[in-house]
């Protein structure tokens, strides 16, 4: 059930974003005979807003407690969804490279499921305990641009990224049942996108990549669900609309 899940959600963000493409690809194309902010690419920086939606999981590394009790018979994260607000200001640096600093706002839910030996009075042999995250992310990235042909071009991305977790449950004291998240992570960044040129605005749909390196697993041994786990680390597709001018 969790690999449909992951399936269904991943297709979701498939179609969404080819529905997308096309749309404005569409639109584009009915103007392709007139150019649209011919001197934009002489500009030094120029800003925008971004609006998203990302697919979130955590990846996870089983502690060798795991292996040595017989209460929790499995530890998995899945799937879950969350969107993004955020700023862009992006710098030239050449005819080909630019620079992007794109801070974000981030709500999400990432979950784990665990599978019980013994059956709980209350929750039954499975348990689903979900940690919710409102994500500061300062991704500071270089974009490689493609030739630009009438109204669209191509770009891809990478770079580096820093989040903080405004709702971290690592000095909760009431923990017995959570899987207590850091505050700070740190993270790689990689995607493509489409800008798409009209009279006022640049429209960018963009898909990336974004995965956490650090561990935000603040494990504690004396907690049921937390002691099983050793390393956590994020892991996110994320769908982004960047509108620039």
């Amino acid at each position: 059930m969790l690999h449909i899940h992951r399936t269904k959600t991943i297709i979701g963000i498939k179609v969404f974003f080819f529905l997308s493409f096309l749309f404005v690809w569409t639109l584009s194309s009915k103007a392709q005979k007139q150019m649209y902010m011919e001197d934009h690419d002489a500009k030094p920086f120029y800003f925008g807003i971004t609006l998203g939606a990302e697919m979130a999981r955590f990846h996870t590394d089983l502690h060798t407690r795991f292996l040595n009790q017989d209460t929790i018979m499995v530890a998995e994260p899945t799937n879950s969804g969350g969107f993004t607000l955020g700023l862009a200001a992006t710098a030239k640096l050449t005819n080909r490279f630019e620079a992007r600093f794109n801070p974000q706002l981030m709500f999400m839910n990432r979950s784990i499921f665990y599978r019980l030996k013994y059956p709980d009075m209350d929750l039954g042999d499975s348990v689903t305990k979900r940690v919710e995250s409102v994500i500061t992310s300062f991704p500071l990235q270089v974009k490689f641009n493609s030739d630009r042909i009438g109204n669209f071009r191509v770009y891809m991305l990478g770079g580096v990224k820093a989040d903080y977790d405004l709702a971290s449950n690592a000095s909760a004291r009431r923990a017995e049942d959570l899987v207590k998240i850091k505050k700070v992570d740190y993270g790689i960044e990689a995607g493509v996108g489409f800008n798409f040129y009209f009279p006022s605005f640049i429209f960018s749909p963009e898909i990336k990549i974004s995965n956490g390196l650090g561990n935000v697993h603040s494990r504690d041994e004396n907690l049921k669900y937390s002691s099983t786990l050793d390393r956590i680390q994020s892991r996110m597709i994320v769908f982004s609309i960047h509108l620039e001018g």
